[in-house]
Parts: C-alpha cells; structure tokens; sequence
C-alpha cells in the first residue's frame, strides 16, 4: 500500500494549504540567517516546489471553477496566497534573485486587495486565529518590500513598506477584536497565528529601522514600535504553548502549518531584530526557537504521512476464528 497521494492530489487542497509553504518558506529564512545554508536551500526547494502545485490550483480554480474561487475567496485562508508569495519572495532576494523576488512582490501585491476586501466584509464576531490573516499578509508586503529596497538602494519601496506596515497594526487590532480567545485552548492550529502575527510584524519594523531612509525620532520610534510587537509575539507564544500542553491536540489537521509559520516567523523576528535594535541575546533566543520551529515542522510532515497511511488502509473485515 502506496502513502502517496493519487494523481490529481493537489485539485483538493483548500487554501489553508498555503500555510505549508509560508511555515517552509520562513524556516529557509531563519536556517539562512544561522548559516546552515545547505538545510536553508533545501527548505527552499521544497517550499517553491509547493508553491508551484498551489499556484498551478488556484489558476485552474480561477479560470475554470468559478464557483469555488468564490467561496474560497472569502475565507481568510485565502490570503496565504498572498503570504505565502511574500516569503519565498524574500528568500529568493536574500539569495540575490533580486529580479524574482520583485516579480512575486508585484504578484502579491495584485492579489492583495481583492483578496482582502472579499476576506474583511465577510469578517464576524469570535472568529478563529485565520482572521490575522489579514495582518500576515499586508506584513509580507512590508517586509518584501523592505529587503528589495535595501538590496536595491532605492528608497520607495522602503516608503510603501512603512505604509503596508501599519497598515498591518491595524489590521491586527481589529482582527484582536473580532477573535475567539476559546480558541487558545481549542483552536485546531490557527490559532498561533495570534502571535505569528505580531512576529511578522516585527520582522517588518526590523527591516525598516534598519533602513537609512529614516532617523531622528522616526527611527527611534520604529525601533520602539518593532521591540513592543515582538515583546508582545513571545508572550503570545509562552500562552500558546502552556494551552498546547494543557490541553494537548495530536490528530492532524491542515491548519498545523499555520502553527509551524508562527513559530519559524517568531525566530526569525529574534534574529532580525537582534542588530537594528542592538539587542545582542535575541539572537542566541531566535537560534533556540529555530529548532523548535524545525522539530514542529519535522512532526507535522510526520503526522501528515501517518495520517494519510491510515486514512488509506483498507477496514479490518476478519472476525473471530469459527
């Protein structure tokens, strides 16, 4: 008996889907920025070569499922499309493909606000952790644009990063509001995007305190703003991981990889922040929690295998001999 998927596979993965590739796609981030490039490529790969296949499904949703596109569109899920973009963009200009990464900025940047728009007017009370996905995606625009201007020496993509960045704050704050705190204790994995995030956000406050377009008061104040996200992001993580152990959820669910990003996104944050804010122990703390974010996403394939052996097993028929 096959583990594999059948032919056709990907036709059923649903949006939330993309959380493989943002959580993929950020650990490539972090494993670059610690040196272990070797294990960062490979991430890479793996997460460019999910992309493909969920690219490939949304164009064919797109064009030929109309019905469908539209129901999917409006579910905050659907804006990993945009965030998973955001991430692989960003590893792409970190190994210099500066001309890629700018390609997967303008893409998201277009799929950005219908997305948006469709997801947000369809916003309600006691929401699961998914409606951060808002906040997640306008922060991967910043951050994208961020690193190109600075890979770039241009100053205007640094300037519509600082307005996606707050714009993101927002979109944080009232997504606080319309979010179900059962779900810490409940929550079947997206619920970590609460602190996932606030770590994104400070990623992004990193890249633009780091920025020479600003100084003076404008620098100090986005040092302060970056120190309160990622403050707030590992309290946020302390809370999620004493719920996960007090009320432990083994079984598989797709929305585990909106658990791994969270936690790949926060150490990464660390290592970020580290230097523009002249922190020096946030980067042994961002190493630490690397290896976490490693280990979760290791378990979760493991899991994601284990659960699709047993769901293909054939039932028991024998009974008891006569």
């Amino acid at each position: 008996m096959s583990i594999l998927p059948g032919p056709g596979w990907w036709a059923g993965l649903p949006p939330a889907a993309g959380a493989a590739v943002m959580a993929t796609g950020i650990i490539s981030v972090a494993l670059h920025m610690t040196g272990h490039e070797t294990s960062s490529l490979v991430a890479l790969v793996i997460a460019v070569a999910l992309w493909l296949v969920l690219a490939v499904d949304f164009t064919a949703r797109l064009v030929g499922d109309h019905g469908r596109f539209r129901a999917e569109a409006d579910t905050p899920a659907a804006l990993t499309a945009v965030a998973a973009t955001t991430v692989i963009g960003t590893r792409l200009s970190l190994l210099g493909w500066q001309t890629a990464a700018a390609a997967l900025l303008a893409l998201a940047a277009v799929l950005w606000p219908g997305l948006l728009f469709n997801v947000v007017r369809h916003w309600r009370r006691r929401m699961p952790g998914g409606a951060f996905l808002g906040c997640v995606a306008t922060q991967g625009l910043a951050v994208l644009a961020a690193v190109l201007a600075a890979a770039c020496h241009q100053d205007w993509p640094a300037r519509a990063a600082l307005a996606a960045f707050c714009l993101g704050l927002l979109l944080y704050v009232a997504a606080l509001f319309r979010f179900d705190l059962r779900e810490v204790v409940g929550g079947a994995g997206d619920h970590w995007v609460a602190g996932g995030a606030l770590s994104i956000s400070a990623l992004a406050g990193s890249k633009l305190t780091a920025s020479p377009v600003w100084s003076g008061s404008a620098h100090a104040a986005l040092r302060t703003v970056t120190l309160v996200t990622l403050a707030l992001s590992l309290v946020w993580y302390v809370v999620l991981l004493a719920a996960e152990l007090r009320h432990p959820r083994p079984r598989y669910d797709i929305r585990r990889w909106a658990t791994v990003f969270p936690l790949g996104m926060t150490a990464t944050a660390c290592l970020s922040v580290a230097g523009p804010a002249g922190i020096a122990w946030l980067v042994p703390l961002g190493e630490f929690l690397l290896w976490i974010a490693v280990v979760a996403w290791v378990v979760t394939v493991a899991v994601l295998v284990s659960s699709h052996a047993a769901a293909r097993r054939p039932p028991h028929r024998g009974g008891p001999p006569a």
